[in-house]
């Protein structure tokens, strides 16, 4: 049977994890298909270990691994050394917060299924699910660095910089990825989008977002980098 890869990046989420890992183990996929659960803690300093170790324990016979950097490297590079470790036909990115919806990874999973897709995108500007109203300059940044990415990829997505991405498990692993941290977005974007023949669709996904005080970490300098791997991923590499 086939199985889908959720790799989690966490950075001291321990408050809050244990409800996403709910949300996650409480999905049911399309077809029955099977979940492997891969977490990385990227040297929390607080008590993410403890956190999913107790699910664990309180979750006997779910499919669940957890790797730990012993320095902190930031997302991008804990999304390389999840996806290195998959073993899932097709593989998801899921973060550690509230902010996607686990119960949406079946429509992700649907144009790959049916035999259309390679990669999905979940947009969250697209559709008519629910979204959070919050940060009108963070909107407009988001929109921004999509169409400066659609420029150079000739790609027509609405939502580069979603979370939710899933991809034929074989493509992700064959790409070489070097952005540690938020430039991974515009990294994966520029080269999903030179792999020949690759077949890329969108989906409208709904996006419950956190604020500052939540513990949303994204900023003003990451939007300066997601600009600058833009241009380096599209025109130099």
């Amino acid at each position: 049977m086939a199985k889908l890869s959720i790799i989690i990046p966490a950075y001291n989420e321990g408050r809050t994890i244990h409800r996403i890992l709910n949300k996650v183990v409480a999905v049911n996929l399309a077809g029955g298909m099977d979940k492997e659960i891969i977490i990385v803690n990227d040297c929390s300093k607080d008590n993410t270990i403890e956190a999913v170790n107790q699910f664990s324990l309180e979750n006997p016979g779910t499919d669940i691994r957890l790797i730990s950097h012993e320095v902190n490297k930031g997302k991008g590079a804990a999304l390389h050394t999840g996806i290195k470790h998959a073993t899932g036909e097709y593989l998801v990115i899921q973060d550690a917060d509230l902010e996607y919806d686990p119960e949406e990874y079946n429509l992700l999973l649907k144009p790959v299924l049916d035999g259309f897709a390679d990669v999905v995108y979940g947009s969250r500007f697209m559709g008519g699910n629910a979204h959070r109203v919050l940060f009108f300059w963070h909107t407009i940044g988001n929109k921004m660095l999509t169409m400066a990415s659609n420029m150079f990829t000739n790609l027509n997505l609405t939502d580069m910089e979603t979370c939710y991405k899933l991809f034929k498990t074989d493509i992700i692993q064959k790409i070489n990825l070097k952005e540690a941290r938020f430039g991974f977005e515009p990294e994966v974007t520029a080269k999903v989008a030179k792999v020949p023949n690759i077949r890329i669709y969108e989906i409208g996904i709904s996006y419950y977002g956190r604020t500052y005080e939540e513990g949303k970490k994204i900023g003003m300098k990451d939007a300066f980098r997601a600009l600058y791997c833009i241009l380096r991923y599209n025109l130099f590499s």
